[in-house]
């Protein structure tokens, strides 16, 4: 390797070369030979204010996710792009999922199923949300959702949990405050990528 080129490669990691001597880190303004690097820019995050309106009620949950629960958020934020509605209404979809399911595609659990509940939602067939073939398909079941909350006048305005509750109408009407803030950061996360 020849001098210049060894002493720019050098200059780019921050390490000095000095009469065929490696030195140790050297601050930015020594590098004299440091061609530029391309830098990944991320595009801009959703505004929290979108994401949160109102502030998140009460104590918050977190989960570490697993590749399946990530691969089902981008599902769900992609259903939500599709169905040509903002970022808010992607935070209030993870949420219930979180809930729901912990953002996994439950299929029939026996004698643990809440009845015939299945999918990221806990959606039932017999309660007309489609075939369970149909609920467990991310995309699918996503998009049922939606279509429920687009009924819900002024769901945009309203704290989360009680949009959540009037298109899931669950047992536990106010768990779903719990995972906004998990989900506002997810959606800040995946929206762009």
């Amino acid at each position: 390797m020849n001098t210049i080129m060894r002493k720019s490669v050098l200059s780019v990691a921050g390490l000095a070369f000095v009469g065929g001597v490696f030195a140790g880190p050297i601050a930015a303004h020594d590098i004299v030979d440091a061609k530029p690097v391309a830098v990944a820019v991320q595009a801009d995050k959703p505004d929290t204010a979108k994401l949160i309106p109102h502030g998140t009620q009460g104590n918050q949950s977190h989960i570490d996710l697993n590749d399946e629960q990530t691969a089902n958020v981008k599902a769900i934020i992609a259903a939500t792009k599709k169905a040509g509605l903002p970022e808010r209404a992607a935070v209030i979809s993870i949420a219930t999922s979180l809930q729901e399911s912990k953002l996994e595609n439950l299929g029939h659990l026996g004698d643990r199923n809440d009845h015939d509940s299945l999918g990221l939602f806990q959606q039932r067939p017999s309660s007309g949300w489609g075939t369970p073939e149909q609920i467990t398909d991310p995309e699918y079941s996503t998009t049922a959702f939606l279509k429920g909350l687009k009924q819900v006048d002024g769901w945009q305005d309203m704290p989360l949990t009680e949009a959540a509750q009037t298109v899931q109408v669950s047992a536990y009407p106010d768990a779903y405050a719990q995972w906004e803030q998990q989900a506002a950061d997810l959606v800040g996360q995946y929206w762009n990528s």
